[in-house]
């Protein structure tokens, strides 16, 4: 009840001084997005039959702005919701509502709100539709700049849990402070050094019948950032008391987490460097959850998110129960007029990522590594596991060839380990895909671009719960700036069994006009994962016509 009245209250406030107000107005904004399908069950492609055969995700948000006052509401309707998202997403509704005011260096939201600390591996609280996630903080949010260069957060809320909320609390702060802020000649330095602190707990009553735990969860975090005219460095280290859960099999064994990034750049060259190590790490506001829900932390991965379709087969998800990898990048323009360089120049990249479990010795002769009810295991900070668990080696380059035609090539060797990230068996995927991306400007506003892909997979290097190799083609023509049309089609020609080496072809169309946009697609959609950053989810295959709309106001 009274969050219906609060509703009202500040709708009331905005419609008044939209209507009367002749001094300021205020500014009514919002977007809108409809993404729906029309199902047909399709057996060798593994599409079930869908009961509704039409399915429909909808948001709208509308905001007010009027001086320093802000407040929206979002509304959502699932009728039912899309295949592959969790369908705990069910119905319809209002979904967050907030309200935030303004002044000067102070400022104050109550209801729904998003908020990250540092890189996320403490607390960041986003949505991301792609992947049916939106894990956004229900309470209240300050932030206060005390001085110059000094800026600090708080936050107390309850985590959004689909038209619910979450059993757990969650309370943090997070400073931050510019240093070279703090003195009037500090800012004419050309290294500048940004340093950073964060505190997170949940609460959690106890309910378990079998174990004590902890109903006070904290952990801390500290991070630093250095930038020096093209070079910059990044570290941040965080640590967790003990957090028995689900997903580490109810262990009481503290969590640490370390990701570091450097990079460095001038003109015509770049290389980046990143490494992470993460020990015991899942933090959610619910022991029990699973999946994308209610996870009070990011931890980022530090793999290349490839673009490209069959590149993007085998994403990698973050382990939270432990694993150590390594990044890096080399990017290099060729000059022009050179023989490597051509023309007009080439841009070459080559890049490499490793990811390995970290190692975990029993703590003694009577207990597993990770049995229940113990510390868990003894681990060493420096010593990675002998389990692989990704490897991506990559080599790319662009290249303009002539005044209006470009070529975009790319290798990429992945060694995906089917039985940790994709769960059953399936050993080691060892994948060679190769791809060539070409455009050609017919004329102002006419694009037409194609590629042609292939991933080739040694048969020793895969099980059944695998398909084998693949080839892949694609074209699309662009009249710039309303109409687009693709036809697309990849086919599983290496299936060991000949009744399923299926073409999975897609026909789309998009039509974008000013704010809006309008994308419809028909075709076969094969089962597999989707990453953005680390966190996944499952994608079914399906066989049906898809419509998107989206529109900015």
């Amino acid at each position: 009840m009274l969050k219906q009245i609060l509703l009202t209250t500040f709708l009331t406030i905005g419609v008044f001084y939209t209507t009367y107000s002749q001094d300021n107005r205020g500014k009514v904004r919002g977007d809108f997005q409809t993404d729906f399908q029309l199902y047909r069950s399709d057996s060798l492609l593994g599409a079930p039959e869908v009961p509704e055969k039409f399915r429909l995700n909808g948001y709208l948000n509308i905001m007010y702005d009027i001086g320093n006052f802000s407040a929206g509401v979002r509304y959502e309707t699932y009728q039912n919701a899309l295949l592959g998202y969790d369908p705990r997403y069910k119905g319809s509704g209002i979904a967050s509502r907030w309200a935030s005011y303004r002044h000067q260096d102070f400022e104050i939201t109550a209801g729904n709100f998003y908020e990250q600390f540092g890189s996320g591996i403490l607390l960041r609280s986003y949505e991301d539709r792609s992947l049916g996630l939106d894990n956004s903080l229900d309470g209240l949010k300050l932030a206060y700049k005390p001085v110059k260069g000094v800026y600090l957060k708080g936050v107390v809320g309850q985590h959004r849990y689909f038209f619910d909320k979450a059993p757990g609390i969650i309370r943090g702060v997070d400073g931050e402070i510019y240093v070279n802020d703090l003195r009037e000649k500090w800012n004419e330095k050309s290294l500048r050094v940004i340093l950073g602190s964060s505190f997170v707990s949940k609460y959690q009553q106890d309910k378990d019948p079998l174990y004590v735990l902890p109903e006070n969860v904290g952990a801390y975090a500290g991070r630093i950032n250095i930038l020096h005219k093209g070079k910059v460095l990044f570290a941040e280290y965080a640590h967790k008391i003990n957090d028995p859960s689900a997903v580490n099999n109810i262990i009481y064994k503290n969590g640490e987490a370390l990701f570091v990034n450097m990079s460095y750049s001038v003109k015509g060259f770049s290389t980046s460097i990143s490494a992470k190590r993460i020990d015991n790490m899942n933090f959610r506001s619910d022991r029990n959850a699973t999946g994308n829900v209610l996870q009070i932390n990011y931890l980022p991965a530090i793999t290349k998110p490839h673009v490209y379709v069959l590149s993007g087969f085998y994403p990698y998800a973050t382990q939270p129960n432990g694993e150590m990898g390594i990044q890096g990048e080399i990017g290099y323009n060729i000059p022009e007029n050179t023989f490597l360089g051509g023309k007009y120049g080439t841009n070459v990249s080559v890049g490499f990522a490793g990811v390995h479990d970290i190692e975990k010795v029993a703590l003694n002769d009577s207990t597993s590594v990770g049995q229940s009810g113990t510390l868990g295991y003894n681990t060493n900070f420096f010593s990675y596991g002998d389990e692989l668990f990704f490897k991506d080696v990559n080599f790319s380059f662009n290249r303009r060839l002539s005044k209006n035609l470009r070529m975009r090539g790319e290798y990429v060797n992945i060694k995906y380990n089917v039985d940790v990230i994709k769960g059953g068996e399936g050993g080691i995927v060892n994948a060679h895909i190769g791809i060539i991306d070409m455009s050609y400007k017919i004329k102002r506003g006419r694009t037409l671009r194609w590629e042609v892909q292939h991933m080739y997979i040694k048969k020793a290097d895969w099980y059944n719960t695998d398909q084998g190799n693949w080839a892949m083609a694609l074209l699309e023509y662009t009249m710039a700036p309303n109409w687009s049309f693709g036809v697309m089609d990849a086919f599983n020609y290496g299936n060991d069994d000949k009744n399923r080496r299926i073409h999975h072809y897609i026909f789309s169309l998009t039509y974008t006009k000013n704010a809006n946009r309008i994308s419809l697609s028909y075709g076969k959609q094969r089962e597999g994962i989707m990453c953005v950053g680390g966190v996944c989810r499952i994608v079914p295959a399906s066989n049906g016509i898809s419509v998107s709309i989206t529109s900015n106001f």
